[in-house]
């Protein structure tokens, strides 16, 4: 594999940055990999147990290098889909492979429901799909509740909010959303509000991905080979149920990938997995 190369291409309402590690003489399907709000840097680490494949990565619009033109904060699942339709399109060569981490899987399924054709094998990690869940109410009003806590007080506390409730496990009274929140500090995270509401996952993808109703009818009906991943060490927690019950909707069984939501990084973002096991698997779900 060789180095990655940077490119941008044009969508209504962005610019794309994405990276090609181009493989010499590689019979295998392009494997695209993407999260949200993950931009291409989050997998660096697992891209290099895939040399013997293309890999092509890329920084979802509004985050990173992926500029917005249109002026629009947030982004909608089917708005990221369109961009991942052009994306593959201007990649050319035929249906590619994904492996779709958090909202990410969210963003790839809408894809495959409306471009099946273009995608050969979609393993989704973890989508975190909170109107799938048997708690789906409760679930989704502390997700509101996140919201408003950033939009009135700022990151540090809508975080800490998003932390505390992603970190939870099995699922959440009807009550919850009233309850009060853990304070930044529990987490580390700044107490003191800059002022800013632009962050890529609170502002930007936390309500539309979250409460986005697929269309499983359509994947169901779909050409394209759908697997769905959850963690050995998430079991319980909010994404981790989501797969689940995406996978009893599509009739497929999910597949248990080693360590947790973010298995597949390195201890570059402190959250270290275990990559060289997640990419086993992975590489053994692209290929069944």
């Amino acid at each position: 594999m060789t180095e990655p190369t940077t490119h941008t291409l044009e969508v209504p309402g962005a610019v794309l940055h994405y990276d090609v590690r181009q493989a010499e003489a590689s019979g295998a399907p392009t494997l695209l990999m993407i999260g949200s709000p993950m931009d291409a840097s989050g997998f660096t680490a697992l891209a290099r147990y895939f040399e013997d494949r293309t890999v092509v990565t890329y920084d979802p619009r509004g985050i990173s290098r992926s500029k917005r033109t249109d002026g629009a904060v947030e982004s909608t699942p089917d708005l990221h889909a369109d961009d991942l339709h052009r994306l593959i399109g201007a990649l050319g060569g035929g249906p590619v492979d994904v492996f779709a981490s958090s909202g990410g899987a969210v963003n790839a399924l809408a894809l495959v429901a409306r471009h099946p054709e273009q995608v050969r094998t979609l393993v989704a990690h973890e989508p975190p799909a909170a109107q799938v869940l048997p708690d789906r109410d409760a679930m989704l009003a502390v997700i509101a509740d996140m919201r408003r806590t950033y939009e009135r007080e700022g990151f540090g506390a809508g975080m800490a909010k998003f932390i505390a409730v992603t970190s939870l496990r099995g699922e959440i009274s009807a009550d919850f959303a009233d309850r009060p929140g853990p304070g930044p500090a529990a987490f580390g995270l700044p107490a003191e509000d800059d002022g800013s509401r632009d962050d890529p996952l609170l502002a930007q993808n936390l309500i539309s991905c979250t409460h986005y109703e697929h269309d499983f009818e359509a994947l169901r009906a779909a050409s394209t080979r759908v697997v769905i991943g959850v963690g050995a060490e998430s079991e319980g927690e909010m994404a981790h149920r989501a797969g689940e019950a995406v996978a009893d909707r599509l009739g497929v069984k999910p597949v248990t990938f080693p360590s947790h939501h973010g298995g597949f990084l390195d201890d570059t973002f402190g959250m270290a997995g275990d990559p060289e096991g997640f990419a086993a698997t992975l590489r053994q779900a692209l290929s069944e």
